[in-house]
């Protein structure tokens, strides 16, 4: 993908919140999780979400990446929107448009790191893209790991092989939940360089959840929710400018 292309595809919103509500129960036992949430995700950008325990952040990335329900308000995925979508359609969404990666890895034991990679594909009876895999495993540096298994991996490794797997059938956009939660730093640093090259070089869309300041830092930019609505931005953060920002955002009793 050319520079032009990906400043391109730069001005277009890859994923989009509006008004969007999300409520547990009912009566005196209701909790407002999302509080007419707005919020867009450009194409090519790198967003992180933060905030307090109980903020939102997660039931925000889970509901906009279609891996649970919302109470009210819009979101759409492009130009599809999710409320729209029969279960089986939105399946088919997240296999098509979405990719994922968690902070338990969720690697299949029994399969090499390039059947993990391609799984997703295989399920959806789709063949690879040969030149992109090619480019996406040598950015993770996972071409000398292809046959080995998980047990045979190290947790920064197995890491690469979950983001090489959600680039590896192109998606509209990934979200990242606590990507480096189960890893050191210098393994963190890595997966977190890796995702931060795949939006510059690949023109690859990423939303991640994160209470770390430095893995914050390689975000274009940083959300900021407390009790379920968003209070702030940051552009072009710095893990000290956003260290700091969550010590006032503490200081001013904003917990959840």
């Amino acid at each position: 993908m050319t520079t032009a292309s990906i400043a391109g595809r730069a001005t277009a919103v890859a994923a989009r919140a509006t008004d969007l509500s999300k409520i547990y129960g009912q009566g005196e036992t209701q909790v407002v999780a999302l509080d007419r949430v707005s919020v867009d995700f450009q194409q090519a950008e790198f967003t992180a979400i933060m905030g307090p325990s109980g903020s939102g952040k997660s039931t925000l990335m889970h509901c906009v990446a279609g891996l649970d329900t919302f109470s009210s308000g819009s979101v759409r995925i492009g130009d599809t929107e999710l409320g729209s979508l029969k279960d089986k359609q939105l399946t088919k969404l997240r296999r098509d448009k979405i990719g994922f990666i968690f902070q338990a890895f969720n690697l299949l034991p029994t399969l090499t790191a390039l059947e993990n990679i391609t799984l997703p594909m295989d399920i959806a009876g789709r063949r690879a893209d040969k030149q992109w895999l090619d480019s996406v495993i040598r950015m993770v540096g996972l071409a000398d790991r292809l046959s080995h298994r998980p047990s045979q991996l190290s947790g920064g490794q197995q890491q690469r092989v979950a983001v090489a797997r959600a680039l590896a059938s192109r998606p509209n956009i990934i979200f990242g939940d606590e990507p480096t939660g189960n890893l050191d730093s210098r393994s963190g640093a890595e997966v977190l360089g890796f995702l931060r090259n795949s939006v510059r070089e690949l023109g690859q869309t990423v939303v991640m959840v994160t209470h770390d300041p430095v893995a914050a830092a390689y975000a274009d930019r940083v959300v900021f929710l407390a009790d379920g609505r968003i209070v702030d931005e940051m552009y072009k953060p710095t893990a000290d400018n956003v260290l700091d920002f969550m010590k006032q955002f503490d200081a001013k009793g904003r917990t959840s």
